[in-house]
């Protein structure tokens, strides 16, 4: 639009509306107002993709459209949220990176036999400065990708922008909305429009895998496999599976120890207290924790409470993770009288509710924590999901039922009437609060993760299930990787720490039957 730059404080913003409008008389008043509704409309009919409205209230930033588009008006392979993030996104990399000796040494010892050449991969993780570590090592192995976040809220514009410098095509930013989401997974799975010849799936959650399955199935006949990260989206797996809807083999990675133990519990211990302090300023101690499921990203979240000196209760439906919590010194407990759960008010048990100060969510399930248990929880009770999906909390009753106002970004005050105390405060919309209010897992928690990705990556790659002959091809299955993978891992963590593994003698071996190199438990052992 003409004389743009009167009217845009941004003079990044000022050229690119110039560009796209050149020899247009379209005038623009000089309300914002107006400069904000023309750039929804440049962007939805010059770039072809939803106008972006983040929080309550606001459009679109200079930024997001700068990112947006190349030198000579050439729509860029991308879409962040601002690409002169990309240096401070490069710095906090190579601080990572002295966090993460495993996949470091993944990169070090693979990246000259490129292992991964040939290999176009698509993923969809967190878009996260780990993420980013993750990526350039599958790109040092050879590797092609195309990127998007598995959740709305958990992108580090910082790090998508360094990807996105890097010639990486990443389609992601914080506070995305769902039909954004979509977009951005979307434009992974397509490269000019037309299905792109990936050969890889790298997934977190499974909607990736799911949006492939049902819009672009013809893409499977390609497809080696996938890796999958978390609980979620094995469990979608499995499900797929039983029904013999899984066109491809899958690698569930969240069940290797390397990753099962350090993510989902040493992780949550880390980031889950960090989140709530984030969202809320609160002091926890003293003050009474529900937590809903005691799995391993359960336990993880159980202590990371305790630690900051609540009283913790645990709610399960699995007698031996409620065994494994009384024996780890926590009161188990349900919300339903008797533990039968009605879905009732009437039958909800008004005092333990009553005085819950926070309710953590990290089943996996969907409404475990229901209407019934939202209407009675305390007054200013603060209510949050450390599970993948938005489900866990019944966040559809809480929207058509009370009204919502926005404290900040991820943090809402639920009016549950018209007292103005009887609210609930929800952080991340019930979505995963250690990405959504703080920064997520540490680096050297996310290394033993992306280690398995990249070793998944590589098994599958060099399996080459989709090249051979149809009625050759190993059945379609959900396997974890090899155990001697996973001990690689943690030999790779350990020596990161500075620690040093002792050596089994020969004589030691064969009295327990092992390998000197191991593998040294069986598939069966817990750990």
């Amino acid at each position: 639009v003409e004389n743009a730059g009167q009217y845009a404080s941004n003079n990044v913003l000022s050229k690119n509306i110039v560009a796209f409008n050149s020899g247009s008389n379209a005038p623009i008043n000089s309300t914002n107002e107006t400069l904000r509704r023309t750039i929804i409309e440049v962007r939805e009919t010059m770039l072809g993709c939803p106008a972006h409205r983040g929080p309550v209230g606001h459009i679109v930033t200079a930024s997001m459209v700068s990112s947006e588009i190349r030198v000579g008006n050439r729509m860029a392979d991308y879409k962040v949220a601002d690409i002169r993030l990309a240096d401070f996104g490069n710095k906090e990399i190579a601080l990572a990176e002295n966090e993460m000796p495993a996949l470091m040494a993944l990169r070090r010892k693979y990246a000259p036999q490129k292992p991964l050449d040939g290999a176009k991969i698509i993923g969809c993780i967190h878009m996260t400065i780990q993420t980013a570590v993750l990526i350039r090592t599958l790109l040092e192995l050879g590797a092609v990708v195309r990127w998007s976040s598995c959740n709305i809220f958990s992108t580090q514009d910082h790090a998508a922008a360094a990807m996105a410098q890097d010639g990486v095509p990443v389609f992601a930013w914080k506070g995305e909305t769902e039909e954004e989401y979509d977009w951005c997974v979307e434009q992974t799975i397509l490269a000019n429009d037309k299905p792109w010849d990936a050969n890889l799936l790298l997934d977190d959650g499974g909607d990736l895998t799911k949006m492939i399955h049902e819009k672009y199935p013809a893409m499977l006949d390609h497809i080696h496999g996938i890796s999958e990260e978390t609980t979620t989206g094995v469990h979608r797996l499995v499900e797929m599976l039983e029904n013999t809807e899984l066109k491809v083999p899958a690698i569930n990675v969240n069940d290797s120890v390397t990753k099962s133990k350090n993510d989902n519990r040493y992780g949550c211990r880390h980031s889950l207290n960090d989140a709530i302090k984030r969202g809320t300023d609160m002091l926890m101690a003293g003050k009474r924790a529900l937590v809903i499921g005691y799995g391993d990203v359960g336990k993880g979240s159980s202590a990371s409470l305790r630690q900051e000196g609540m009283i913790v209760r645990i709610v399960e439906i699995d007698p031996i993770c409620a065994m494994q919590a009384c024996m780890d010194g926590y009161e188990v407990v349900s919300p339903y009288l008797d533990g039968i759960n009605t879905g009732k008010s009437a039958d909800i048990d008004q005092r333990l509710l009553g005085e819950t100060d926070v309710l953590v969510t990290c089943t996996g399930n969907t409404n475990v924590c229901d209407a019934a248990m939202l209407e009675t929880i305390k007054p200013g009770a603060i209510v949050c999901n450390i599970g993948h999906f938005d489900n866990e909390i019944d966040t559809a009753y809480m929207r058509q039922s009370w009204r919502w106002d926005n404290v900040k970004d991820q943090v809402d005050q639920v009016f549950r009437s018209e007292n103005p105390n009887d609210y609930i405060i929800l952080l991340s919309e019930g979505r995963l609060v250690n990405l959504g209010n703080a920064m997520g897992h540490p680096s050297r928690v996310m290394d033993g993760s992306f280690a398995n990705q990249v070793l998944a990556q590589m098994h599958l790659y060099e399996q080459g299930w989709a090249n051979q002959p149809v009625d050759q091809r190993a059945p379609v299955s959900v396997e974890v990787l090899p155990k001697k993978l996973d001990e690689e891992v943690a030999q790779l963590m350990v020596e990161g720490f500075g620690g040093v593994v002792t050596q089994l003698t020969q004589n030691q071996a064969s009295y327990i039957s092992v390998s000197t190199e191991g593998p040294f438990k069986p598939d069966s052992y817990k750990y």
